[in-house]
């Protein structure tokens, strides 16, 4: 005997069907920040990658009167071009040599190789670029002057005046999976924090199939810290799906700090206005960026950094 009949049966089917469907929105997956739908935020606006130019080809640039590249272990590496200061002092370049036989200051314990050339504004300790070769060269400093230039109108083409309309994230990325667009920190900071070794804590960008999603992100103000809290949990930026490390760029309004224990992978072109370190001297995990880094202002610092250039 059908206790409850048939009607009552076609409701509780009813809404065990819609039980589910609400239970597999809810928790069916990884979710997809900037895609809209139940819990999943605005769409960002779509970014636009800025023209490079000579500054394509350059794994570190930095600008500044004495503010340089300092590389510190043995493990650093610029591979798939160059590398490049406007500083003039003599200690701007330290712990590098290029391809053409130029050594910066390197010793036992800093040894880091550039597979394209160096191009300063100042002299090499041996090499073409050397005192005793009539360094500083005029087209070495030439190139690095352009390539600076070129950085600064990327840094001005990712603003947000130039690129109004990013949405807000949260300032902690940890965790989360972003799709393609413009984000903007909502006080000026991004960070990437999270006192776990779980993966899950990394920042995923889901390219959804398209390899020419452009990610930005606007730090208008302040700064942009990769791993920690503190000098600990190295964090890591996943491009999957599509993304490609060339599309992804980074405006910093002052300094970047990415995985100061060492360790992990960093995508993307950093452009900051204010210095930007990988690792502490006392670390010695190799930490990876897949991108470039491009100080404004001031140096960039590399411990046991492996930078990889992305192809154009």
């Amino acid at each position: 005997m059908d206790t409850y009949g048939s009607g009552s049966k076609a409701w509780m089917g009813f809404m065990a069907a819609v039980l589910a469907a609400f239970m597999a929105g809810c928790g069916g997956g990884d979710e997809i920040f900037g895609t809209g739908g139940l819990g999943g935020g605005s769409p960002p606006p779509p970014g636009a990658a800025p023209v490079l130019g000579t500054l394509a080809g350059f794994g570190g640039m930095s600008g500044g009167g004495t503010a340089g590249m300092t590389n510190q272990g043995t493990l650093t590496q610029i591979n798939g071009g160059d590398m490049g200061t406007t500083a003039t002092a003599t200690s701007s370049v330290t712990g590098f040599h290029d391809s053409a036989g130029d050594i910066y200051t390197e010793t036992p314990a800093n040894i880091g190789a550039v597979s394209g050339l160096i191009y300063s504004c100042t002299v090499s300790t041996t090499g073409p670029t050397s005192a005793i070769n009539g360094g500083p060269n005029a087209a070495s400093c030439a190139t690095a002057t352009q390539a600076l230039a070129d950085a600064q109108a990327a840094y001005i083409a990712l603003s947000p005046a130039a690129q109004p309309g990013g949405i807000n994230p949260g300032a902690n990325l940890s965790g989360l999976t972003l799709a393609p667009g413009i984000y903007t920190a909502p006080a000026g900071s991004f960070l990437i924090e999270n006192n776990s070794v779980d993966p899950a804590g990394d920042l995923t960008l889901d390219g959804q199939g398209n390899a020419n999603a452009v990610w930005v992100f606007q730090m208008p103000s302040s700064t942009l810290t990769v791993g920690g809290p503190g000098a600990a949990f190295p964090r890591s930026v996943n491009c999957v799906n599509g993304c490609q490390p060339k599309n992804v760029f980074w405006y910093v309004g002052s300094s970047a700090t990415i995985n100061a224990a060492g360790g992990g992978t960093m995508v993307g072109t950093i452009i900051a206005s204010d210095a930007i370190s990988f690792g502490t001297p006392t670390a010695s995990p190799v930490t990876t960026l897949n991108g470039r880094a491009m100080a404004l202002n001031a140096s960039v610092t590399l411990v046991n950094t492996v930078i990889n250039i992305p192809a154009p």
